[in-house]
């Protein structure tokens, strides 16, 4: 928006400073002009009175030295011929259409424009005679050197002036500029904040501005504490009720265990099934309370070493071989610059979000399969050969309570991928689904850079 403010301006005063330079210009041209004409049109009357004594007397000698010290004296050609075109005095000067003009009794009334591109010279022609009766012509082939010279300078220091003139006013429309926006500016980058999840960044009054962009602040500032601390209480209330429901929980799986002895033969599958049943709303319970927690930035923030990264992974092994998976873990410390190095610590969030794939994968992949974790150039990478996912089911399975169609009967909350999803956002990392080859899921991690 600043550059489209700017180039209006720009255009404006441009043609502001172009309206007043180049009739200002002209105007002096025409002035030269004008002063260059009544200077030669003097000499030329005088030449016209000498000449007309001249050819009276029958005498033009000096007449002709006159001319010729006139034309040393100015660099100007001049030359006289009576009525019948004889010449009288000097030569070179002659000129058919205003020496004809001249002969009719008129006078020479206009120059042609001098500009600093021309011309190279004018012709003034002034009749010969008096009153109505016309004795000869005298024409005069002025050089515009001096007068162009003139016009150039002034021209010069016009276009000069108005470079100045656009340039301090650009100066200023910048500054206008930046005052009036201030307030944009200061609002992409709060709301930018806030979309990078960081729900405390307010707008600062500096009190710069137009007043209705101010107002705007305030209202966008009122704006974003009421979404924040509607969102808080929805954290809040997920906490608390997902934390007051454990206990519950906990106490309703004891009895009903302590139940089992006095089942017949005929409940003991109903009694299995409810039990299992509670066991998923435990399973959720925690997967809410965790969910909140991330959510509200409580989650433990320590790095870990990729020692430590190795050994947590290497607990998933019995896990896989229990159900008949194979687990390769590929941590790359000998990696090229792009990825941290060995010392650098990774996020916790990498831990956990490995986890969650690994568990995920585990539920899903076919006895058989393949799962492969793999942790190079800043990317961590959890593949699995498993049934994976339709590529318009990636963005939904990053969302909540999402469960694929063909898996419904999985166990499990549908909040895996979306505590995932917040782990990474928290930690500033990038966390994205793809499909893998030639059938499979790969959950990928880009980390931050060191």
């Amino acid at each position: 928006m600043q550059l489209r403010i700017l180039g209006v301006y720009t255009v404006l005063i441009a043609c502001l400073v172009t309206a007043l330079a180049v009739p200002f210009s002209l105007a002096y041209s025409s002035h030269r002009t004008g002063k260059l004409l009544l200077e030669r049109r003097a000499d030329a009357t005088r030449f016209s009175e000498l000449a007309d004594q001249a050819i009276r007397d029958g005498d033009t000698s000096g007449l002709v030295q006159e001319v010729s010290r006139y034309e040393e004296l100015y660099g100007t050609k001049v030359e006289i011929r009576d009525r019948d075109g004889r010449r009288v005095a000097g030569g070179g000067a002659w000129s058919k259409e205003p020496a004809e003009r001249a002969l009719s009794g008129r006078t020479t009334a206009g120059l042609p424009l001098v500009t600093p591109f021309g011309p190279a010279s004018a012709v003034v022609a002034e009749p010969v005679g008096r009153d109505a009766q016309v004795s000869g012509v005298v024409v005069m082939k002025v050089s515009t050197a001096a007068a162009r010279r003139d016009v150039t300078l002034v021209w010069t220091a016009v276009a000069g002036g108005s470079v100045v003139a656009v340039l301090c006013a650009l100066i200023a429309a910048r500054r206008l500029a930046r005052w009036i926006l201030r307030p944009v500016t200061e609002l992409d980058l709060t709301t930018r904040a806030i979309a990078e999840g960081r729900m405390d960044a307010r707008v600062r009054d500096g009190g710069r501005g137009p007043a209705e962009l101010r107002l705007l602040e305030r209202r966008f500032n009122a704006m974003a504490d009421a979404v924040s601390a509607a969102l808080e209480r929805q954290r809040a209330f997920v906490a608390d009720a997902s934390h007051e429901l454990r206990t519950p929980l906990t106490v309703l799986s004891l009895r009903l265990e302590n139940l089992e002895p006095h089942l017949t033969e005929d409940g003991t599958s109903e009694f299995a099934e409810a039990l299992a049943e509670v066991d998923r709303l435990g399973r959720l319970m925690e997967d809410l309370l965790t969910l909140a927690r991330v959510e509200a930035g409580t989650a433990a923030p320590e790095p870990i070493a990729r020692a430590a990264l190795r050994g947590r992974l290497a607990i998933w092994h019995e896990v896989y071989a229990a159900r008949e998976l194979t687990l390769t873990v590929e941590l790359d410390d000998t990696g090229p610059s792009a990825a941290p190095p060995p010392a650098a610590p990774l996020p916790a969030a990498a831990a956990r979000i490995a986890d969650i794939a690994l568990d995920n994968a585990a539920k899903f992949v076919p006895p058989g399969g393949r799962v492969t974790v793999r942790l190079e150039q800043g990317v961590l990478r959890i593949a699995d050969d498993g049934p994976g996912l339709e590529p318009d089911q990636f963005e939904a399975a990053l969302g909540r309570f999402w469960r694929s169609p063909g898996h419904g009967n999985v166990p499990g909350s549908g909040l895996g991928l979306a505590i995932a999803s917040e782990l990474a956002r928290a930690a500033d990392c990038e966390l994205s689904l793809r499909p893998a080859t030639p059938h499979g899921l790969v959950v990928e991690v880009r980390l931050p850079e060191p």
